[in-house]
């Protein structure tokens, strides 16, 4: 995947400015996720009137929708110092040991891509995150010495696109679990308009709604369209974001009214012209468009799947109908429709269960 791809979700090189700048600080300013805020506010509420570390939590959902805003906002609402790092880059027990020793009592830890750890670091985890101890062993051979460091009550604040590569062991401790959804139109629409008051420039209601229409339901990509929508009005239009700026910009990166870019339309059109609709493999179907497993996994179906246009089964991917009306093209007759969705079983595929 190339980096100038507009409707990437995971954060461009060079874009850390912007997403600090947008960002809340606060959870009454951070817009939707509603259940998620008030299980949040329950347990921050609960930790400062006991004067404790807030219990360790896990926030799961696709790149983009706000796991490394809310682990700020978390430090912020406790007044805790927070340290960022990501899976990978704990690379041993000794990296790992050296991050918890520095934490301050009451500090929070916000690991990105948790279920990218190592299986030696996630073990010693274990005993730091429930017992707040951690194990070393020091020295080698005969001389080697087992030794239990003691640590200051500290929260782990861990951030995953997917639950199911987490083992059960980590999972397990973690005290609070939830998982962040797309955004409804709504949500982004208001999120445009409290980013464009921050990036002073004007915009109207019709220009946040075609911009929250294209967004995929992610904040990120809508603050990225925005400040492209922005260069535009700017250069070419007259200095405000108004529906004729925002069509003009979506034209030019090629994104269409679903949201969908060259890459997304690329990758129905070869489960409809290349496997007659589906269904293919996964793999095949990665080969096919050039990607990696992981990114079509993470980062195309899940909003493909959202809209209606792709369907996962038991044998494989499949292009529902409104991906074919999508296309413009004719959905095979033998299909039968229901609520403009094709019917898999109508073809001898069993649809498959996912949580």
């Amino acid at each position: 995947m190339t980096e100038e791809r507009v409707l990437e979700p995971e954060e461009a090189a060079g874009e850390e400015q912007y997403e600090v700048t947008l960002r809340p600080r606060r959870l009454d300013e951070f817009i939707g996720q509603a259940p998620l805020k008030l299980n949040l506010e329950l347990i921050l509420g609960g930790a400062r009137r006991r004067r404790e570390a807030l219990e360790h939590v896990l926030l799961c959902g696709p790149p983009g929708l706000g796991k490394t805003t809310l682990a700020n906002i978390l430090a912020g609402e406790m007044e805790a110092d927070l340290r960022v790092t990501s899976g990978p880059a704990i690379e041993h027990q000794g990296a790992l040991a050296s991050i918890l020793m520095n934490l301050e009592e009451g500090g929070i830890l916000f690991i990105d891509e948790i279920h990218r750890l190592s299986r030696p670091v996630e073990e010693s985890l274990y005993p730091a995150m429930e017992d707040f101890k951690f194990d070393w062993v020091a020295g080698k051979g005969a001389g080697a010495q087992s030794m239990r460091l003691s640590l200051p009550h500290f929260t782990v604040i861990g951030a995953t696109t997917r639950q199911g590569m987490l083992s059960s062991p980590l999972r397990d401790r973690f005290g609070a679990v939830y998982r962040l959804e797309f955004y409804t139109p709504e949500e982004i629409r208001a999120i445009v308009l409290r980013s464009a008051r921050i990036l002073e420039i004007e915009i109207d209601g019709a220009g946040a709604d075609l911009l929250a229409g294209r967004s995929r339901g992610t904040p990120r990509i809508a603050n990225r369209l925005l400040r492209r929508a922005r260069d535009w009005a700017q250069v070419k239009g007259a200095g405000r974001i108004d529906a004729a700026a925002v069509t003009a910009t979506m034209d030019l990166l090629a994104v269409d009214a679903s949201g969908l870019d060259e890459l997304d339309r690329r990758i129905l059109r070869t489960i409809v012209e290349k496997y007659g609709g589906g269904p293919v493999g996964v793999d095949t179907l990665a080969v096919s468009v050039s990607e990696e497993r992981e990114t079509l996994e993470d980062v195309f179906e899940p909003y493909l799947i959202q809209l209606g246009f792709l369907a996962r089964t038991s044998r494989g991917r499949v292009a529902t109908a409104l991906a074919y009306t999508h296309l413009g093209l004719t959905p095979p007759a033998a299909w039968q429709r229901e609520g403009g969705r094709a019917d898999p079983d109508r073809r001898g595929i069993e649809p498959e269960l996912f949580s």
